[in-house]
């Protein structure tokens, strides 16, 4: 028998939601402090773990701020539900309707920081575990919330709790698509550096992970430029001196999607610049998301094609450098990958650097987690869709017998890691009892 949500469990689960945007849980320091990633990703970690201590669970914060987790239940399995708290900077506030660290509910939707990703799809996983408790369901299993703090860059969280605590015996990440994602690209982040410049000053973009929508030059010959630009058919305005492109910003792993701006910034600057940076980026980028001319075709039948995306430029006296966010193929050689970029970029007198690698996830189709999962998803929703596979990142894939399941529905539209970023209230309901199934299912049953 399904779960159906209460109007007062809705409310609930939309003022908890709201005392989690209210949070500005965007990374602010280093990792190396206490707390590691900021005042605001640690006060969020604290109101989530207050919200799971009214719900009934029993909590634990890691004494270095790198993770948080809330227990219940007893049993010899956990189920574990992986979530994450941080989310990306606001970016350009003036393309901002409301305050993107204060929620607003409007029309059906709660506007704000995180509504998508990941503070949504947490509290429908929070809620779903306490109306399954309300409905008077007895746990046969031990479940746990982690809650992770360092997701949107280097996922340090993850590993020092996996350094620290139990490994769940199965479970799921709330931070993603339904049906379910099977398999997940890996995940490389490179920077490229190079020489300064004494005649261009940039700094554009706002994450790797971030296809940035606009990115501006500002000079003395800004107005010279400007026809340039539109003949070349870029999009681009001219203000007080700057001249700033216009894109799309868009996840990473949705790049395709997107129009990324700084590329589009470099092939109008190249002709008059001809900086190193800016050549790499004009004739090895191009307007490209699949990083084609410096790797050829990279895809595969199980994930699709490789995404490459520019997130940051930055072009100053002492030093220029890009931030590079790539995802890859689950059967494709990372190596080889490496050893192509390595050279490419050589010849810019370039230098590769790596960030951050996060291997693939694949789990079978026919496997008991992901039929089960499946089974409850289309039992709600009569929807026959096959499981899929995703360019992007989750913490599925930081432990065994994971993946990532919703909150995003078919039919949903993107808006993580953009301005006005919201949540319709009937997906995150929806959603809400679509978990709640699976935790009746996975510990319960």
């Amino acid at each position: 028998m399904s779960i159906q949500l209460t109007e007062e469990q809705k409310e609930a689960s939309v003022k908890s939601l709201t005392r989690l945007i209210n949070c500005p849980s965007f990374n602010t320091s280093d990792g190396l402090t206490n707390p590691p990633f900021g005042a605001g990703v640690q006060l969020c970690l604290e109101e989530a773990l207050a919200i799971c201590e009214e719900l009934g669970m029993t909590t634990y914060l890691d004494p270095n701020g790198f993770y948080a987790y809330a227990d219940y239940g007893t049993g010899t399995d956990l189920i574990g539900v992986l979530c994450h708290l941080d989310v990306v900077p606001a970016g350009d506030l003036t393309l901002w309707n409301t305050d993107p660290f204060s929620a607003v509910v409007k029309d059906g939707i709660i506007y704000g920081r995180g509504s998508q990703d990941d503070k949504g799809p947490t509290i429908a996983a929070l809620s779903a575990f306490k109306a399954v408790v309300d409905a008077g369901y007895t746990f046969k299993q031990r479940i746990r919330f982690v809650f992770g703090a360092d997701e949107e860059t280097l996922w340090r969280c993850m590993a020092q709790y996996n350094k620290n605590e139990e490994a769940p015996t199965m479970g799921f990440v709330p931070d993603g698509a339904f049906p379910l994602i099977y398999a997940e690209k890996g995940l490389l982040q490179v920077t490229l550096t190079g020489p300064g410049s004494e005649e261009l000053d940039l700094d554009c973009g706002d994450a790797f992970n971030v296809v940035p929508g606009n990115a501006s030059y500002t000079g003395s010959d800004s107005k010279a430029l400007l026809p340039h630009f539109a003949k070349l058919g870029l999009p681009v305005k001219e203000l007080a001196g700057t001249l700033t492109v216009e894109g799309k910003a868009v996840h990473t792993s949705l790049a395709g999607s997107g129009v990324n701006a700084i590329n589009l910034l470099a092939q109008g600057l190249v002709a008059n610049y001809p900086h190193p940076m800016i050549h790499f980026l004009a004739e090895q980028v191009g307007s490209q998301t699949n990083g084609a001319t410096i790797f050829g075709e990279v895809k595969d039948d199980v994930s699709g094609e490789l995404t490459f995306n520019v997130g940051m430029l930055t072009i100053n006296k002492n030093q220029s450098e890009i931030k590079i966010d790539m995802r890859i193929p689950v059967t494709a050689d990372k190596k080889q990958l490496v050893d192509k970029l390595q050279a490419t970029a050589k010849e810019y007198n370039l230098k590769y650097h790596e960030f951050d690698y996060v291997p693939s996830l694949y789990v079978p189709k026919d496997s008991q987690l992901v039929e089960t999962l499946l089974g409850v998803y289309r039992e709600a929703t009569n929807d026959l869709t096959e499981p899929i596979t995703s360019g992007g990142a989750t913490y599925a894939r930081t432990m065994k017998n994971m993946v990532a399941f919703g909150a995003h529905f078919p039919t949903s539209v993107g808006l993580a890691h953009q301005a006005n970023e919201g949540l319709v209230l009937e997906e995150l309901y929806k959603a809400t009892e679509i978990y709640a199934a699976a935790i009746k299912k996975l510990c319960c049953e």
